[in-house]
């Protein structure tokens, strides 16, 4: 039997797949429980973002993980199932996905599926929203759906059955590696790999070339110099950003 599915909870309406999840964490629910949503009204992703999606048009679900590893070992977790997603996104549609640093699954250099990791109720909560289908004109810019990129209707059972399917596998091989698993399958659809590239963190920013990822999850940015810095959190934009004072530099 699988681990993660094996109880699958579903709800019409949650205000956050993520909130149920944590409820069900401190009330002892076991490793592996999913809950998935038809709608969400205060989804969140990653730096207190709105995930915005028109009812009955996404995969929304929050997975309930207890890895027993220390907060170090969990970088590479949300690569690991950035992974998944795509893997599944990839089987019913056919189609190449791009994964951006850290968490974003991308089709045609736009973003159809979001991922976030929070430590909530003594467990790891994963969240996940795929867009699947519905209209692209009511969603953010430069989202879309795996609908209107694959240009035909898809089905969201087969693919909420594709994802809990690939999650499992991977979560498999991420604790059985200790949170130091192959990366390779990430790095192979990394997008803006090689390219010249800014962080932005807040009112930071780092201008270099993505040049890789490192064991534990950080992109490595290599400067002008040579030299490599690695970083564990930001926003992976292509190219420099200008400021008022020119490019920024690393």
């Amino acid at each position: 039997m699988p681990l993660i599915g094996h109880r699958l909870i579903r709800r019409d309406r949650v205000v956050s797949t993520m909130d149920e999840v944590a409820a069900l964490a401190a009330a002892g629910e076991p490793e592996g429980t999913v809950v998935l949503a038809e709608e969400q009204t205060g989804g969140r992703g990653r730096a207190g973002r709105r995930w915005e999606a028109p009812a009955g048009t996404a995969v929304l679900c929050s997975v309930l993980l207890r890895p027993g590893l220390p907060p170090d070992r969990l970088g590479p977790l949300p690569l690991m199932v950035g992974v998944a997603v795509a893997e599944a996104v990839e089987a019913v549609a056919r189609l190449r996905c791009q994964l951006k640093w850290p968490n974003d699954v991308w089709l045609g250099e736009r973003k159809v599926a979001g991922v976030l990791i929070a430590a909530r109720a003594g467990a790891v909560i994963v969240g996940i929203g795929i867009n699947v289908d519905g209209p692209v004109s009511v969603l953010p810019a430069g989202a879309t759906t795996v609908a209107a990129a694959a240009g035909r209707p898809i089905a969201r059972a087969a693919l909420v059955e594709r994802l809990l399917a690939r999650l499992d596998a991977g979560y498999l091989v991420f604790t059985a590696a200790r949170g130091a698993p192959d990366l390779g399958p990430w790095r192979a659809r990394a997008a803006m790999l090689g390219e010249a590239v800014t962080i932005e963190s807040g009112a930071t920013r780092r201008h270099g070339r993505f040049v890789g990822v490192a064991a534990d999850g950080a992109l490595e940015l290599a400067a002008g110099d040579g030299s490599v810095t690695r970083i564990h959190a930001g926003d992976l934009v292509r190219g420099p950003v200008l400021t008022a004072a020119g490019p920024a530099r690393g």
